[in-house]
């Protein structure tokens, strides 16, 4: 089964703002609740720094997985973002 993993790098100013929002976090686990409860997300990791996120989505495409990064609290925060295509083997 196919999955694809995407990791992303928040910015240095970008970790400043959400800190100092209290509300960015709340809404940006909002979506990944979701999409969890959606079973279009299959995990989710926070490195210890919170400064990088991986998450495996299964069941849609790269176009609606990258419309699904685009509408994230955080998406304006990102420095970087990766798409890589798995294949599950067990």
């Amino acid at each position: 089964m196919n999955r694809i993993l995407v990791l992303i790098s928040l910015s240095d100013n970008g970790i400043e703002t959400i800190k100092s929002n209290a509300d960015l976090p709340k809404k940006e686990m909002e979506f990944i609740t979701k999409w969890k409860e959606e079973n279009i997300l299959e995990s989710f990791f926070i490195s210890v720094t919170k400064k990088e996120a991986v998450l495996i989505f299964q069941n849609i495409d790269e176009a609606k997985t990258k419309d699904l990064i685009a509408i994230l609290p955080y998406f304006p925060y990102m420095a970087k973002i990766e798409y890589h295509y798995l294949n599950k083997q067990f």
